[in-house]
């Protein structure tokens, strides 16, 4: 499976061990950490919007 694997232009780690990073396959959006390349999380596009726009607007924001 030939993925076309994308991340932030703002990533922390100039060597790209510390982000997030992107794909879609199949229809699904897939994530992984960089660190972990391993385990990746298949999701949907609108599972993933719901999930954005959610963290924007500050719902995640009191999480211990």
């Amino acid at each position: 499976m030939d993925i076309q694997w994308r991340k932030s232009s703002k990533s922390s780690d100039a060597e790209g061990n510390n982000c997030l990073e992107l794909a879609e396959h199949d229809g699904e959006i897939l994530m992984r950490e960089s660190d972990n390349p391993d385990v990746i999380i298949h999701t949907t596009r609108t599972k993933l919007r719901a999930f954005l726009d959610s963290a924007k607007e500050g719902e995640f924001d009191n999480l211990a």
